[in-house]
This record gives C-alpha cells, structure tokens and sequence, in this order.
C-alpha cells in the first residue's frame, strides 16, 4: 500500500501555528480562516494514525510524535523552498557581503548560505567572521551589507532584533559537573577584552563570591575552544555553534541573556541582501526556538 503523501500547505500551517505560538495567529499571516486551519490540522492527524496536538491549558501543544512531524515538515519545507528559488534562481543578480560572528559560523554556513548559493547560483556572497566592533565598524564603513551580531548596548539605526539567548557555561566534554572550590580559582578560558561575555562569566563569579582566575585568553573563538576542549578552564558562550566535544555545565552562578540583532547597511537594500536576510532571520530563530520549552500554542 503507497503511504499518503503529506500536503506542504498543512505542514506549513503546522510549522508556522508552533513558531508563532498560535494557530490563529498562523491563520492570519497564511491568509486562511481559522476553521480552515482546523480543518488542516484533522487531516494532518489522520494521516499521522496518531494525535500530533494535545490540549494544554487554554492552547494545544505537540505530542512526541508531533514534535517528530515538526522536524520532518520543516525539512521538507525547506527543500520545496529551496527548490521553488533554484527554479527562480537566475532572476537573483548582485553581490551580498555579509559578516558574522564566529559562533554562527558553521551553522549559518553550512545551512543558509550553502542553500542561497545554490539557489542563486549568479550571486557573488562574500562572508566574513569577526568579533561584534568589527563587524559594526565595517557596517558603518559600507563594506558590509548585513551584520550578525550581539547586542552590547550600541543603538544602530538598522537592526532587527531576532530574539535573546541565554549564556551558558561550557566545559569539556569529559569534565565532571563544575563545583568551584573555595580554596582554588575558578580557571577561565576566555576571549581577548573586550568581550562581553567574559564580563558576563567574570561579573557573575564576583556576585558570587566565586574566586577565578584567566587561565587562557584568545583573539579567537577558536582558540577558546581549543583551551576548553584541553582542560584549561571554562567559558561563557550561548549554545550557538558550541562543538559536540564540549557539553554546557550546571553548578555555576547564574548568567543573563543577550540580545541577538541582524543589522543592515542600507533602508532599502538590494532584493539580493533582503532575501539573504530573510533567510538568516528565519533559520536562526528556528534554532533558537527548539531550545526552550515551548508555550502552548492557541
């Protein structure tokens, strides 16, 4: 018997109900009623065998096999997608300089621009991975198009605020749960100042009362986490590109978030930026919201 093959309008409506945390909100920016959408979900069920949707309070909220469908439905959206721009890609001429933080370096690389590029194969993308004053220095210079980069108070005219992400403390992998010792510093293994999440890690110890020590310090991400990897101390990063060799540490003081923005040089940039743009905003927040549990959706 040939499985029933799963409509994307449904598994859209699905995707979008969960990241905007409503199915009436999902409705309105589809275009559909929202008796309509509830006619989506009922068949998307049947064709599961199982409910992908519980109730949960006043909203609905995945099962475990909706949680499963959830990953499949953007994957296969995401290949419709990058199939329709591919098929449309020659439309797309330009060049596009976009510059980023070490953090998203592999996962902004390997999932966004590898797919743009294929899908507008006559696009020149020129990247390039900085610490947060340079990217916005280069901004301001005009040598970049877009910049991804945390938030540290400076107010620029053209960013988007694509959510906060909790710092995290980071270990080795083979590390014991960090338990700071009242006789020894706490060895850190930190970016070069100045850097805002070592002043996060430093500022949190101090309220703690928590002894420390820089036990390494880099102008590199990298060599951060070469230094963690070997033993040498500890950092403070979010979960954004954090590598499987090191794992995020519970037992230590507790940290804040930190802004996420997405600038751009120009108002009105060329439709080459604004559709990488697109892009960048809608994969990043997609990664940030599998972290948290999420609310229910209504």
């Amino acid at each position: 018997m040939r499985p029933p093959a799963f409509d994307l309008d449904v598994l859209r409506t699905l995707v979008a109900g969960v990241e905007l945390g409503s199915f009436a909100k999902a409705a309105d920016r589809l275009g559909r009623s929202t008796a309509a959408v509830s006619a989506q979900l009922k068949k998307l069920e049947m064709q599961v065998g199982v409910p992908v949707l519980r109730k949960s309070g006043r909203g609905m909220a995945l099962t475990p096999t909706g949680e499963m469908l959830l990953g499949y439905a953007r994957r296969l959206l995401e290949l419709n997608d990058e199939a329709h721009q591919v098929l449309r890609g020659t439309e797309l001429l330009g060049q596009v300089r976009l510059g980023m933080q070490e953090d998203f370096g592999e996962g902004v690389l390997a999932h966004v621009l590898a797919g743009f590029a294929r899908a507008h194969p006559r696009v020149r993308v020129e990247a390039q991975l900085a610490r947060n004053a340079q990217l916005l220095v280069q901004l301001e210079r005009r040598r970049l198009d877009l910049a991804l980069a945390w938030n540290g108070g400076a107010r620029m005219p053209l960013s988007r605020r694509l959510g906060r992400v909790a710092l995290r403390w980071i270990g080795a992998g083979s590390a014991a749960e960090a338990r700071p010792s009242p006789e020894e510093p706490l060895p850190l293994a930190v970016l070069e100042s100045p850097c805002m999440m070592r002043d996060a890690a430093i500022a949190a110890l101090n309220r703690a009362c928590i002894p420390w020590r820089i036990a390494f310090s880099s102008p590199s991400l990298a060599g951060v986490w070469a230094a963690v990897d070997a033993g040498l101390g500890v950092t403070v990063r979010t979960a954004f590109g954090v590598p499987p060799v090191l794992r995020l540490l519970e037992g230590l003081p507790a940290l804040p978030s930190i802004g996420l923005d997405l600038h751009r040089c120009e108002d009105t940039p060329a439709p080459v930026v604004q559709r990488l743009e697109t892009l960048i905003s809608a994969h990043l927040r997609e990664v940030m919201a599998g972290w948290p549990q999420r609310a229910p959706v209504r």
